[in-house]
């Protein structure tokens, strides 16, 4: 019984912070439309000599305290300028949600991150680490230009392996850059300690299964760094965990696993198991040699321990939109310039090198 009543508590509890939120959020929007509509008499542009964000920031402070300082103010006109129809806003977003979305000048991007936000349940730390990791246009390089108004309009959509693969994979948040050298346990470790990051990072529909996942036979036992279920497309996802470069060996460690859990793991309604090796970094001709004929879906993809830089990457991103032919080309051809000195670059760092 108690057991219930705090469900029921803490269900009520969550129904008030969401009645809350949606009132802010439309509130805020109200504000910003009087702002634009009435104060400024429907310009876009603010007349700034007049200071009317300022005094209109220190009446509303004055009359009903916190939260209206000026750049809150500000943020509540441009929202209204971004969404001119209260309809298009998410009801389950809070104030600091829009925040986050209004520092986006584009629209397809800023509709991206506010459609994942949603479906996903991001909390506001969650959206800022996915926005600083540049997730919109790590998964519109991988596809072509249609992929990317598709991103814009559904956000991701999972339906095929591919689809849950990124290159690179962003792990900022171990903490490793800070050790003079550190190894692939190391890298599992904190990659385990940061498990709830972890998840955000590889996407939609990872369930943990476990770490150094044994596999016998033979009378001889292997392990498997990280072993992973994906709800949606119902398979065993495993990774395996390269400090360094990915090798020939790795391609076949990691088509052996696949082998086993296909025919010993899987059982019914479970699809084909899909295999990550991930490294620093990885030779183009040596993997696409690796790979030739293996049947079992097997990727390779790279990690680097920071943020993207913004600038290369949205140059890149320009340039792929801007290119005609561009969905003929693969992801690692895009992208392998704009990545390569930069990720060297804190990989030697790293090791010390």
């Amino acid at each position: 019984m108690i057991r219930q009543v705090g469900c029921d508590l803490e269900a009520g509890r969550m129904q008030v912070i969401s009645a809350v939120n949606s009132a802010m959020v439309r509130t805020y929007w109200m504000i910003g439309q009087h702002i634009v509509e009435y104060e400024q008499k429907g310009h876009e542009k603010a007349d700034y000599g007049s200071g009317l964000l300022d005094q209109l920031s220190e009446d509303l402070s004055r009359q009903y305290g916190n939260g209206f300082g000026r750049s809150n103010v500000f943020c509540m006109r441009r929202f209204y300028l971004l969404y001119p129809k209260i309809q298009t806003v998410s009801g389950f977003l809070s104030w600091s949600h829009y925040v986050e979305l209004l520092k986006i000048d584009d629209p397809q991007e800023r509709a991206f991150y506010e459609r994942e936000a949603e479906t996903g349940r991001w909390g506001v730390r969650e959206l800022k680490r996915q926005m600083k990791s540049m997730l919109y246009h790590r998964l519109a390089l991988s596809g072509d230009k249609e992929e990317v108004l598709r991103l814009s309009q559904e956000g991701q959509i999972i339906e095929k392996p591919e689809d849950v693969i990124k290159d690179p994979y962003i792990f900022e948040f171990t903490g490793l850059p800070q050790l003079p050298v550190y190894t692939e346990g190391d890298l599992e470790e904190a990659l385990i300690s940061n498990l709830s990051t972890f998840l955000l990072e590889l996407g939609k529909g990872f369930a943990f299964v476990g770490r150094q996942q044994p596999v016998h036979i033979g009378g001889r036992l292997f392990k498997v760094d990280l072993v992973f279920y994906h709800r949606i497309l119902k398979c065993f996802v495993l990774i395996d965990l390269k400090r360094g470069e990915v090798t020939h060996e790795d391609i076949g460690q990691m088509n052996f696993y696949l082998n086993y859990y296909r025919e010993e793991m899987n059982t019914e309604g479970d699809t084909e198991p899909i295999g990550i090796v991930l490294g620093a970094y990885k030779d183009k001709l040596v993997m696409q040699y690796a790979l030739q004929n293996i049947t079992n879906q097997l990727f390779v993809s790279r990690y680097q321990l920071y943020l993207p830089d913004r600038e290369q990457l949205e140059a890149e991103f320009r340039r792929f939109m801007e290119n005609s032919d561009s969905k003929s080309i693969s992801m690692p051809e895009r992208v392998r310039e704009a990545y390569a000195g930069y990720l060297q670059e804190a990989i030697d760092e790293v090791l010390g090198e």
